[in-house]
């Protein structure tokens, strides 16, 4: 009886523990990316390592009055933490941090785990990486070490550990950054085969699972032992590319991405075990980079920052950081914090043009206005020594404070203007585009055709979006699409019986679903589906794809429609040969042995809309008479006509909603302006139109 109740207050101890570890888990997935007092992260990523101490005042001096409140440190620096196995120095940085008070500048602290310290690699030469043609990654870079390595991760979680022990109590510490940009590298050791083998066994239980999902009856590959499981080759060059099994490579992709995951969640354990849950925990991303799933990594951190980097070639249409950014906020549909904002000229060996005048202030309201809730540039002096040295930053190696640093200056201080306005909202979008990095993985070894390049395909729909003016939001394939109005599930080569059932049931709820070519080819695991195209999808979509073809460039097919668009639009790359059955066509081929097929089609199921787009057009404005079509079977109203080179988004919440207009071009532009209160920035009303000069801005409240 005495034991019975022992066990009965065991239960009851770990029963609230969990619902407190829960409680606390759902507290941080609500947590902003905002301060509690409500003002805006702005700042620089500053290395007082690499400047004398005397310098060290008037760079802080010189950010105070820029109206920075914040620095990111350290993300490289673990040799002078730990100069030595065990050996745990934190002086030098103690003494930097002593002077920040006076500043009123909080600090995020980077976990230096992305440069292996030299020691590291001479003691323990196992945590290099290895290449695929089996040599061993030099020591001297970045990003070489092997994330299969044990040694590698308990070192990692060793100098994790005592940063998070001696900075807990830090009343200058706000946050940290894991690591930097994770993106492997990809490692082809012997610890990597062995611990994908584990991986796959883990997955698969059993060998007849394995072979069955991998389809090894081709070629003879059937696995035999656990052990007989190699690296799959799944890069290739030329007309027959990588050799590899194609189930073999996309779950490789998979591994890949969960070893970077697994180290960062070591990581993250251990600060969240060690340090004060005020302390947030994020990772600075790189916009489309396909090696690391986001959702995934995502799912560990409070909120996600991202490095953004737009100045290269002339200025033009912002399109990719506003897709980007899109994504950021869609990782765990919230807003997100630049980490790295583009401060000069970029390069390593060579450096890029320099943004113009206004330039810097226009690229950080892009992001302002899709969901930032502040900014950090990077970096603020540019660096004297190493392989930096043309990556700029705001101020020059002369470390004098001119353009760059007085625009940044700016920005921070009409950000503190539009503070009490920005707090509580951000981009509620009625569209949802789905990004699904087991297609991506899937096209990376077998395309099926020249030019098919996964964000490239949705790129054709979002900049259409863009220039409509609509909100988006790049999904996760797990999200609830119920909050959608119209859904877009572009290249989704990769179609789960579960993942067609859902669309399915989305469109006969009442939603609209455009998908397109290649939709439905593949199974979880990259085997071909033993059905005819779309598929599962087929119901919704009211299509039977019988056949398809790729357009070479030597030649192409011309496609005619009088419910869509005016004159003749080019099929490019990619045709399929659709029949219409319960679909209504929207276009036709021009060619006689086309002439039962159609490249655009619509259907109607249930209380919603399927749209099928077979063909991939060469002009912009195929893909804006689509979108003006889907929009209106969607019920979303447009709310401003757009010029050419203006750029238009909205935040909500709380009760406001401010509409955001940003000028792109190098001319002044006009806009036509719906109801407004006032104009933000400047505080004044405004009339019926607005000029927006050179990169110009604006914000006004709805």
């Amino acid at each position: 009886m005495h034991n019975k109740k022992i066990f009965i207050w065991l239960i009851l101890i770990c029963w609230v523990l969990t619902r407190n570890f829960s409680i606390a888990q759902d507290n941080r997935n609500e947590m902003n990316v905002m301060p509690e007092n409500g003002s805006m992260f702005i700042g620089v990523d500053y290395y007082p390592e690499h400047w004398p101490e005397e310098r060290w005042k008037t760079d802080l001096q010189m950010m105070k009055e820029a109206g920075f409140n914040v620095v990111r440190l350290s993300e490289f620096a673990w040799v002078l933490f730990e100069p030595s196995e065990g050996n745990y120095e934190f002086a030098w940085l103690d003494d930097f941090l002593k002077l920040l008070p006076q500043y009123d500048i909080k600090v995020i602290l980077g976990t230096p785990t992305a440069v292996m310290p030299a020691w590291v690699a001479r003691k323990y030469p196992e945590t290099l990486a290895t290449m695929e043609n089996g040599q061993q990654i030099v020591w001297g870079s970045r990003k070489n070490n092997c994330f299969s390595s044990g040694t590698y991760r308990l070192l990692s979680e060793r100098i994790t550990r005592a940063m998070a022990e001696h900075y807990k109590d830090h009343p200058s510490v706000i946050g940290w950054q894991t690591d930097n940009e994770f993106a492997g590298p990809v490692c082809y050791c012997n610890t990597c085969r062995n611990t994908f083998q584990d991986w796959v066994r883990e997955r698969y239980i059993t060998l007849d699972s394995l072979n069955s999902a991998w389809g090894t009856h081709f070629w003879g590959h059937k696995i035999q032992t656990w052990g007989e499981i190699q690296i799959p080759k799944c890069n290739g060059e030329g007309r027959w590319g990588a050799s590899g099994n194609p189930g073999a490579c996309l779950d490789w992709m998979r591994f890949n991405s969960w070893l970077n995951v697994r180290f960062q969640h070591d990581q993250v354990q251990i600060i969240r075990d060690v340090c004060p849950q005020s302390h947030f925990i994020t990772h600075n991303l790189m916009s489309f980079h396909p090696e690391v799933s986001y959702f995934d990594l995502g799912k560990d951190l409070d909120f996600v920052s991202w490095d953004n980097y737009p100045v290269w070639n002339k200025p033009d249409l912002s399109y990719e950081p506003a897709m980007a950014a899109d994504l950021m906020r869609g990782i765990k549909q919230k807003n997100f914090l630049i980490m790295e904002q583009t401060a000069g000229p970029s390069g390593w060996g060579n450096f890029f043009r320099n943004p113009r005048p206004g330039e810097i202030r226009k690229i950080c309201y892009q992001q302002l206005a899709h969901g930032a809730d502040g900014q950090i540039w990077f970096r603020w002096r540019t660096c004297t020594a190493g392989r930096e040295q043309y990556w700029h930053g705001l101020l020059g190696h002369d470390g004098r404070a001119l353009r760059r640093y007085k625009e940044a200056s700016q920005v921070a201080t009409e950000y503190r203007n539009l503070e009490k306005y920005l707090t509580g909202t951000t981009v509620k979008a009625d569209v949802g585009i789905l990004y699904d990095y087991t297609s991506i993985w899937s096209l990376t070894g077998q395309p099926g055709f020249v030019e098919n390049i996964y964000v490239q395909a949705l790129r054709r729909y979002y900049q259409a979006f863009y220039r409509a003016g609509i909100n988006v939001d790049l999904i996760n394939p797990e999200a609830d699409f119920s909050r959608y109005k119209l859904l877009v599930a572009s290249d989704q080569i990769v179609l789960p019986d579960q993942l067609a059932g859902k669309l399915n049931d989305y469109v006969r709820q009442g939603g609209v679903l455009l998908a397109d070519c290649r939709t439905g080819v593949k199974n979880e695991t990259n085997l071909a589906w033993e059905r005819t195209l779309p598929g599962k999808l087929s119901a919704s979509l009211g299509i039977e794809i019988q056949e398809y073809e790729a357009v070479t460039p030597d030649f192409n097919y011309k496609v005619y429609s009088n419910r869509l668009f005016e004159d003749t639009v080019t099929a490019i790359h990619y045709i399929d040969w659709a029949i219409p059955v319960s679909a209504e066509s929207m276009a036709a081929f021009d060619q006689w042995h086309l002439k039962n097929f159609s490249p655009v089609t619509r259907n109607k199921y249930g209380n919603g809309t399927g749209w099928y787009v077979g063909m991939i057009a060469a002009e912009e404005t195929f893909y804006d008479s689509l979108i003006e079509n889907l929009l209106k079977d969607a019920g979303i109203e447009t709310y401003i006509n757009l010029p050419v080179g203006i750029e238009a988004s909205l935040r909500e919440g709380n009760g406001k909603r401010l509409l955001f207009l940003i000028n792109h071009t190098e001319e002044e532009q006009t806009v036509i302006l719906p109801e407004i209160k006032k104009e933000l920035i400047s505080d004044k009303k405004t009339g019926k139109s607005i000029v927006l000069g050179v990169f110009g801005v604006a914000v006004f409240e709805l």
